[in-house]
């Protein structure tokens, strides 16, 4: 079995895959103040809760955006499991060609969904993560990792919005039933939202008409990326699991398994 960890700036995903299926999946709170030791209770607390003996997983593959939690998850994996995972990292192999003035810049997450996007969907793709940021790659015909776009997520957005203004409070990020809001707790919803939508349908726009690929296939994911998604024709399918698709394939170009 494969232990595929993709580590955001707000989220853990992790996943268990046997042979080409995904059996488990969960998610935990980005910490990073956890030890070696937490991050290996939490793993093996997870495989027992899913009757998964450590002894079947035989390789593991870690995507991540935060160093300090990547060290220590390393750590984790060598100390109980006995294995030394594969880093996405510059270098790694993925099956798809950075055409950025400086590929070491990219994210290992914009990477491995770009892989996932290419690879399950074809090329030309447009992959859009929404993340804690929310980024828009374009991966072109060729499997080349053409240009990116990065702006804030909804959560920054929200945070700032009830954070820097005095009588504005925390909300629940939800699309209302109507963008003519009568208060201020849907007023805000409304404008996070259906600001959102707008700038994802313009930002798509935008990358088809200067790339010229505008027949872009459009692949969304990301934990609030179906509020998104499910409100726009602009995005062709929503995928919550694309990354840790794209660590299985990165891990199988790589023969994690067979190394």
């Amino acid at each position: 079995m494969l232990l595929v960890i993709d580590v955001g700036n707000t989220n853990i995903t992790v996943g268990i895959y046997d042979q080409t299926e995904l059996i488990v999946n969960f998610r935990i709170t980005t910490n990073q103040s956890r030890t070696a030791d937490e991050y290996g209770m939490i793993l093996l607390d997870f495989l027992n809760i899913n009757n998964i003996s450590k002894d079947k997983i035989k390789g593991a593959i870690i995507s991540t955006v935060v160093p300090k939690i990547m060290y220590f998850l390393k750590q984790s994996i060598n100390k109980y499991f006995n294995i030394n995972p594969l880093m996405v990292e510059a270098g790694t192999k993925t099956g798809i060609k950075i055409s950025a003035v400086n590929p070491r810049e990219i994210g290992a997450d914009r990477i491995v969904d770009a892989v996932a996007g290419y690879k399950i969907y074809g090329g030309p793709v447009i992959v859009i993560d929404f993340g804690t940021a929310i980024t828009y790659d374009l991966i072109t015909s060729d499997g080349s990792f053409a240009a990116g776009v990065t702006s804030p997520g909804l959560e920054i957005s929200a945070n700032a919005l009830w954070s820097e203004t005095a009588k504005l409070p925390e909300i629940e990020i939800k699309k209302p039933d109507s963008i003519l809001a009568k208060e201020t707790v849907t007023s805000m919803q409304a404008g996070l939202v259906y600001g959102c939508i707008g700038q994802t349908e313009y930002i798509i726009k935008k990358i088809k008409e200067e790339s010229g690929f505008l027949d872009a296939k459009v692949i969304a994911t990301g934990g609030l990326g179906y509020i998104i998604a499910e409100s726009t024709d602009s995005i062709d399918i929503y995928d919550p699991l694309l990354t840790l698709k794209g660590l299985k394939i990165i891990a199988d170009l790589n023969k994690v398994l067979g190394r």
